[in-house]
């Protein structure tokens, strides 16, 4: 992830596979399956598969409350 992200209002609005990659520090195959899962909140586009930052933060929220 680009090293000027100090904080959660620096992510760009929608990450991509590689953005989202960089966030959670895992691989980009990794990101892409999180991408595919059922309870993933991912938004397509065409072919894109992308995430928002909000929602990504209320799905790691509820990830850590399951755990």
């Amino acid at each position: 992830m680009n090293s000027s992200v100090s904080s959660f209002n620096d992510l760009p609005l929608v990450l991509n596979a590689s953005q989202l990659a960089g966030v959670l520090n895992i691989s980009r195959a990794n990101a892409y399956n999180l991408l595919h899962r059922e309870d993933f909140p991912t938004l397509r586009i065409g072919k894109r598969m992308l995430v928002s930052r909000d929602r990504l933060a209320r799905w790691m929220d509820e990830q850590a409350r399951a755990s």
